[in-house]
């Protein structure tokens, strides 16, 4: 008597939420302790070229469009936030990498979506500096967001390079 073997199902896109819970925890948690150490413009070094400091973003990245209302970001957040999650369903199984890249997004735009929903900005924290020359601050919901930037970048090249060439 055989028993037939199941085929193991495909991984559930799904699950990954998670991961977006999981950035959207330690955001917050990060950015609630920063905003009870520091007053606005405080800056502590850490280590060489790296300070923790705080401000306030009232707008996108770079503070592009600061004059811009939160509700239009934190519209734009769940909009985007809705789009993910549709495709995160839509799509349930497979394309791990993209859908991990998602998942980062999703986190990151929700973590600054709460900033501007409870405190009317984004509050940044992590500097890097070489000399006189600062990046831009940023926080953890921004690296998730540029992390799953990333994630997208290298799907695309790895699918680019999957495909056949036409010429060939």
């Amino acid at each position: 008597m055989s028993e037939a073997k199941t085929a193991k199902p495909p991984f559930d896109n799904l699950r990954l939420l998670w991961i977006a819970a999981f950035v959207i925890v330690v955001d917050q948690i990060t950015k609630y302790f920063v905003g009870k150490s520091l007053v606005l413009y405080d800056s502590i070094p850490v280590i060489s070229h790296f300070n923790l400091v705080r401000l306030h973003n009232t707008g996108a990245a770079f503070s592009m469009l600061n004059t811009a209302p939160a509700a239009m970001f934190i519209v734009l957040s769940v909009a985007v936030s809705i789009g993910i999650l549709w495709w995160l369903r839509t799509n349930r199984h497979g394309q791990l990498l993209n859908a991990l890249a998602f998942v980062f997004v999703l986190g990151g735009a929700l973590g600054n979506a709460i900033d501007r929903a409870t405190r009317g900005y984004v509050l940044d924290f992590i500097q890097f500096f070489v000399g006189e020359w600062h990046f831009a601050a940023f926080n953890v919901a921004d690296m998730a967001i540029t992390l799953g930037a990333g994630l997208m970048i290298l799907d695309l090249v790895i699918q680019s390079l999957r495909r056949p060439t036409a010429a060939a």
